[in-house]
């Protein structure tokens, strides 16, 4: 399955649940519920196409860390 299919699934359900509401707040809601599953599809597709690499930081040096004397 191709990286957002499952998105895009998700969003069709969620806009044909809108196409067959009467009440237009909740038609509003799932539409909008849709278009952000569409959107979560794309920025998947796109996600696919990176290639990053994290590496960590070495500790901060202990030198010079000492408690100051009192």
């Amino acid at each position: 399955m191709a990286a957002g299919d499952e998105y895009r699934a998700k969003a069709a359900e969620f806009l044909a649940k809108a196409q067959s509401e009467a009440d237009p707040k909740r038609f509003m809601e799932l539409a909008k519920l849709a278009g952000a599953y569409q959107r979560l599809a794309e920025q998947a597709e796109r996600n696919t196409h990176i290639d990053l690499a994290y590496e960590s930081q070495p500790p901060p040096s202990v030198a010079g860390n000492e408690p100051l004397a009192g």
